[in-house]
């Protein structure tokens, strides 16, 4: 009996359904090195990538380090959307991390990013409660991150999910190590990361050898241009809650210092330390995308309206 010939929009409803050239091939029962060719011809025709699920595809390779601190990333095309900031609290669902979910379905990016501080830690802080404030505990504040992650995991699907630590995560292991010591090191449970088990940690990620993505690296109101004009490359920062792109142009190219904004409501109760003062903070998050190799000028998804839940993205004003 002969085999049903797919039609290129067939091989690429087939595709975006299983991700991988082994399994198309046992299901049609073709030939795998037959597949993986019709898959690059379509691509070369229609320019649009069909992403692998395997991590270890050609276009797409993560190498984490043994110690922690920077993990590898070879991404030839593709997207990684980057938020951070998050200082998620218990009942709070701020209009950024619902367009963070929205973006990431859409554009079904190979990577995501936490960029630190997603876990804030209010109770651990060495800063004082301001007078009679409530605020959350360590486990309710742990569960309201679980609960906003599994939104974010079950968004991105296929994509390799990634945490950079931020100062204010670091309280957890940083609380717990100054009070009991070193007996409890290694036990289940003393580390952050324990309580995230689809995510990688890690310092820092370094894509293609020319992109940082990092929770802080400079303070105060030129950081992002500073970061990548002293770095080499280009930095994508959190930690200022700022929300921009510059980019820097000398004889090597064009590189861009990118802050990740908050994902949080800069306005939120968890800046009540602020004293309500005046803040250059913006809520949204990044979008980088990959073409050949190379990082293309950075996007940037902001709030416009916390109240009606709206954001502007690519020019489009979107409700989440």
């Amino acid at each position: 009996m002969r085999k049903p010939k797919l039609s290129d929009q067939d091989f690429i409803d087939l595709w975006n359904k299983v991700g991988s050239v082994g399994e198309i091939a046992k299901m049609m029962g073709l030939d795998y090195r037959s597949v993986f060719r019709r898959r690059r011809r379509i691509e070369a025709k229609t320019g649009n990538i069909l992403v692998s699920v395997n991590k270890k595809s050609p276009d797409f390779l993560v190498s984490y380090a043994h110690n922690n601190v920077r993990t590898n990333v070879e991404l030839a095309n593709g997207i990684i959307v980057v938020g951070s900031d998050c200082h998620y609290w218990p009942g709070i669902i701020s209009t950024a991390h619902r367009a963070f979910v929205k973006i990431i379905k859409d554009l079904k990016p190979k990577m995501v990013v936490m960029n630190g501080d997603v876990f804030d830690g209010a109770s651990i802080s060495r800063h004082p409660v301001s007078g009679w404030e409530s605020i959350p505990n360590v486990k309710q504040e742990l569960e309201t991150c679980q609960e906003r992650l599994e939104e974010i995991e079950k968004a991105a699907k296929g994509a390799s999910l990634h945490w950079c630590w931020g100062n204010h995560d670091q309280r957890f292991n940083a609380r717990l190590a100054a009070q009991v010591g070193d007996g409890f090191k290694g036990i289940v449970g003393m580390d952050l990361k324990d309580h995230f088990p689809m995510w990688k940690f890690s310092m820092s990620i370094m894509v293609n050898e020319h992109t940082q993505i990092k929770h802080r690296l400079y303070n105060g109101v030129h950081a992002s241009y500073n970061a990548t004009l002293k770095s080499g490359v280009s930095t994508v920062n959190g930690h200022l809650h700022s929300l921009k792109a510059v980019p820097y142009t000398d004889l090597k190219g064009t590189r861009y210092g990118v802050d990740t904004g908050s994902l949080a409501n800069v306005w939120g109760d968890q800046f009540s330390y602020t004293e309500d003062s005046t803040r250059n903070h913006r809520s949204g998050f990044a979008v980088l995308t990959f073409y050949e190799g190379k990082l293309l000028p950075p996007e940037l998804c902001e709030v416009i309206d916390e109240d009606e839940g709206l954001v502007v993205f690519r020019g489009e004003v979107l409700k989440v």
